[in-house]
């Protein structure tokens, strides 16, 4: 127990460390927010949301394109602050910075016309009506961020959630409280009035607490598992959620298609970030004719490359400790189960690294096939045609992202329409998360609901229905006066509408 300084009285309270995964080396001491401390900084969001809607679209605007100037122009300190944490590299870590500003820049330049007012037909049994459709604001959103992209995932909820209106209430992954800090004393610096965006630390008794919680919609991103338990917290009060759980992503490579730009694609989005990636690449799917040739070009552009901690190296140690205990685990079950390590193998797992495994043969009933297994491994396996790698993608219970690369483009649409994942990129790796416009998500144990894009911010809001009286109604029907004429014309003219015969 340490002692905690708190609106300047000191108090004994539980803490834990932020700790570099590279070195052990504690960057920070974070305070553990009970359900108390939650719930007082939730009645302060619900105050700073009433003023926060009140500046209107244009002043919020303002202010959130001021925010993400502010990240960009220190983009370094907080690229740092990042690789201390996760230990990815810091090119990687810039990268994450400028596609997070890129998703607020359009949130607020688009909400406004996403969610303004807009006028809809109302139709012939209601011609005297006019009507329209608006989305206000639900109040106070909960984000429980992840510790793999600590910026761009939960900006891509908060950047949304304040667009739309909320205020929010964030709660990064123990993993990562700094860069979480960071984010919200960034914020503040650009809007001081009042706390529309606040922190609240701790491990998953502080992620239940904000679910059960008085906040008015909760944005969670992490495992499936841990989805389930924030459903359930969710489910005393009615909350709903926004669920952005794991993935166990499939690469197709036609019998057409760039095999090197293949190779390629499928290294990085197999290695990238460690292989901890929600939507990186787990499993690859080959049509026959060109697997081995496939499998030589992946090899080769994987067998150099290592992590490390310095500048050179292509990617860091794994994040978080237990999840080098799932691969070890995977590659383990996978050589057991018959599979060949093409490249690396249980000596790969160098604590707390993990080098580039590339597994064949590995049956579809193994546990790297079947789960989640979230770092620098990938299965390849050799299919007929790209009717059964489509098959083999879909049998998955999780549905997040996939990837097909194909020339023909309409071999390439026709796959891309039958994976059972919410996104597919063509012929590239993970571009749907580039594009602020398009929904992010998925389904299955991936899973429910959309972040980034119109879908995104609706996801923060509530439909409201308005209709008003333009004009008298030829067909007075609603109404205890109602005559029988009124009825019949009105029935007279559904027939003539709705009343003939399809084929």
């Amino acid at each position: 127990m340490n002692t905690v300084w708190t609106h300047g009285q000191a108090r004994q309270a539980e803490t834990f460390d932020s700790v570099n995964p590279a070195t052990s080396e504690v960057i920070a001491t974070f305070p553990v927010h009970g359900r108390a401390e939650v719930e007082a900084t939730v009645e302060r969001a619900r105050e700073a949301a009433a003023w926060w809607s009140g500046l209107g679209w244009k002043e919020r605007q303002t202010r959130l394109l001021a925010w993400k100037s502010h990240l960009i122009r220190y983009v370094g300190r907080l690229a740092e602050l990042i690789h201390n944490e996760t230990g990815k590299p810091l090119a990687d870590a810039q990268l994450e910075i400028f596609l997070a500003v890129v998703h607020i820049d359009w949130a607020a330049r688009h909400a406004r016309r996403v969610l303004g007012p807009r006028r809809v037909r109302s139709g012939i049994p209601a011609i005297n009506l006019t009507s329209s459709v608006e989305y206000a604001p639900l109040g106070v959103i909960g984000v429980i961020g992840p510790w793999n992209y600590p910026v761009f995932t939960p900006v891509g909820s908060i950047a949304y959630a304040l667009a739309a209106g909320n205020a929010v209430v964030f709660k990064p992954s123990e993993l990562t409280p700094a860069t979480g800090g960071w984010l919200v004393s960034s914020f503040a610096e650009v809007v001081p009035e009042h706390p529309v965006l606040q922190l609240v630390t701790g491990a998953g008794g502080t992620g239940e607490a904000l679910a059960r919680s008085a906040v008015d919609k909760i944005s969670f991103t992490g495992s499936s598992a841990t989805a389930r338990k924030v459903m359930a917290a969710c489910a005393d009060n009615l909350t709903p959620m926004i669920a952005e759980c794991g993935g166990k992503d499939a690469f197709l490579v036609g019998a057409d298609a760039d095999l090197d730009a293949a190779a390629d694609a499928a290294a990085w989005g197999a290695v990238s970030n460690a292989g901890q990636t929600c939507i990186g690449v787990e499993r690859v799917y080959v049509v026959e004719a060109v697997y081995h040739t496939f499998l030589e070009k992946l090899a080769e552009r994987i067998s150099g490359v290592r992590p490390g901690d310095d500048r050179e190296s292509a990617y860091g140690p794994m994040t978080h400790p237990a999840q080098i205990d799932v691969v070890e685990d995977h590659v383990a079950d996978a050589l057991a189960r018959g599979g060949r390590a093409v490249i690396g193998g249980m000596q790969s797992i160098r604590r707390p690294y993990v080098d580039p495994v590339i597994l064949a043969d590995v049956p579809e009933t193994s546990m790297a096939v079947q789960d989640e297994t979230f770092g620098p491994t990938l299965t390849v396996t050799k299919v007929a045609d790209l009717d059964e790698g489509v098959a083999l993608a879909n049998s998955s219970r999780y549905a997040l992202g996939s990837t097909v690369f194909v020339r023909n483009k309409k071999r390439a649409l026709a796959a891309a329409r039958a994976m059972r994942s919410g996104m597919t990129a063509i012929n590239s790796v993970i571009g749907f998360a580039t594009v602020p416009a398009l929904p992010y998500g998925g389904s299955g144990d991936s899973g429910f609901g959309r972040i980034h894009g119109p879908d995104g911010l609706r996801e923060f809001t509530r439909a409201k229905a308005i209709t008003r009286v333009r004009m008298r109604s030829p067909l007075n029907v609603t109404t205890l006066g109602r005559k029988s004429k009124d009825l019949h014309r009105l029935l007279s003219a559904a027939t003539l509408l709705h009343g003939k015969r399809y084929r």
